[in-house]
């Protein structure tokens, strides 16, 4: 099995050397923490709720972009820095996702990135398999 890299014209992909934002291998996508920045790398999007949003947008547009869909992703790792406020990351999450969400983790971490980067978010799917339960 070859390991693809996978992009999308939606997502800027950092900086050479550093990491790839999705991998494929075989039928199963690897995506990578993603945070809320714009194109120059800057915070973006406020909130918890609409960090999460832009990230789960962007998990998205790179799901799709390896043959797949949001019902192919089945394991989630979010990262907040408030965890206070992750009603505002599970409402972002209920308009991507229906039926048997996906498993995930959810982990308080002291800084993420940048100070007013409040959320990222990691994701795994496997593709083709069905779709997700009820």
């Amino acid at each position: 099995m070859t390991i693809q890299r996978i992009s999308s014209p939606e997502v800027t992909e950092p900086a050479p050397g550093t990491w790839s934002n999705c991998l494929k291998v075989g039928d199963t996508v690897y995506v990578a923490g993603l945070t809320a920045r714009d194109r120059n790398m800057q915070p973006a999007g406020g909130d918890e709720y609409h960090q999460a949003r832009l990230i789960f947008e962007r998990i998205q547009h790179l799901v799709t972009a390896a043959g797949g869909t949001m019902r192919d992703v089945v394991k989630l790792n979010i990262y907040v820095t408030q965890i206070a406020n992750r009603d505002q990351v599970w409402r972002a999450r209920r308009e991507f996702f229906e039926g048997a969400f996906p498993v995930a983790t959810l982990v308080e971490v002291s800084a993420l990135a940048q100070a007013a980067i409040l959320v990222e978010i990691e994701a795994v799917a496997v593709l083709g398999h069905g779709g997700r339960p009820s």
